[in-house]
This record gives C-alpha cells, sequence and structure tokens, in this order.
C-alpha cells in the first residue's frame, strides 16, 4: 500500500554544497530512461552537467518523512525565475508529491520558467499548474507559467 500524498510530511531544507553528489546521482536516476530514449543518456555528462551548475544557495531540498528524496532550484533571471534541478526520487514518484512541492514554491506572482525532454511524463505535471509551452526542438520543451498575464523575455535556458 502507498501512503497518500496528504499523510506524508513535506519540508524542503535549503541545500549546501554536501548534497551535490547525491543531486548528481538522484538526477542520472531520473533522467535516465527519458535521455536514453531520446539518445542522448551519456554516463558521466548527465552527473557533471548538475555540478557544472549546482548553487546550493538556488536548491532546496525535499524531505519526506524526514528522508531527503528530491531537490529543485529556482534561480532568478531578470522579471522572471527558473524551475531547475526538480527531481524526485523514482521509489517516491507517483504519489503527488511534485504536485505539492510546485504548491509550495511557486507561491507568487513571478513568471516561471522551465525546460523539460520531451516526452517526459513531468510535462504533466507542469501543465497541471499552468504551464504553457513557449518553443520546443527534438529535446527540450520550454515552458512557462505566467499567472500575472506579464510578457516574459527569453533566457539563456540553462
Amino acid at each position: 500500500m502507498t501512503d497518500s500524498p496528504s499523510s506524508m510530511s513535506i519540508a524542503l531544507r535549503p541545500a549546501t554544497a554536501d548534497d551535490s553528489e547525491w543531486i548528481a546521482e538522484l538526477r542520472a536516476e531520473v533522467l535516465r530512461a527519458d535521455l536514453e530514449r531520446l539518445g542522448r543518456f551519456d554516463e558521466t555528462r548527465v552527473r557533471q552537467r548538475f555540478r557544472d551548475a549546482f548553487e546550493p544557495t538556488q536548491t532546496l531540498i525535499i524531505v519526506v518523512d524526514g528522508t531527503d528524496i528530491g531537490s529543485v532550484a529556482i534561480r532568478a533571471e531578470g522579471e522572471s525565475r527558473w524551475l531547475e534541478h526538480f527531481y524526485i526520487a523514482t521509489s517516491h514518484q507517483g504519489r503527488g508529491l511534485g504536485d505539492r512541492v510546485l504548491g509550495i514554491v511557486l507561491d507568487d506572482a513571478t513568471p516561471y520558467r522551465l525546460n523539460v525532454l520531451q516526452g517526459s511524463p513531468a510535462r504533466r505535471l507542469y501543465e497541471r499548474h499552468g504551464f504553457v509551452v513557449d518553443t520546443q526542438d527534438d529535446v527540450d520543451v520550454f515552458m512557462t507559467l505566467d499567472r500575472a498575464g506579464r510578457a516574459t523575455s527569453g533566457s539563456d535556458g540553462r
């Protein structure tokens, strides 16, 4: 029997530099199937891309019932914010935790942007929260959530 999402205690704690390696491993685990399907999985690169971009001051660790199970980063860019490195351990996926975490972090009218891999089931999660497609290519889908109705400007799409 799986726990209902409402019965699980979710907390977000600030990341530290010591979190880098386990998040890099989590990223490899979470993205593996999508990257393999797209012909883009590389054991080393998937981890190194995270290490190169990791900013502990922008990252929160998702803690469920006292156990670290994921991460989410919010990076400011101009008048918008990028939602990045949103990973939940596969053992905890499908329980509504992603919805609950997004409900916590998307707490204002600031425009949010993100990119998700083509064909990823995570796209449905983002669409449920109001994200719409801006652009896409063979690998990435870039999405924006703009509850205030303001125009958003382009970005580097990290």
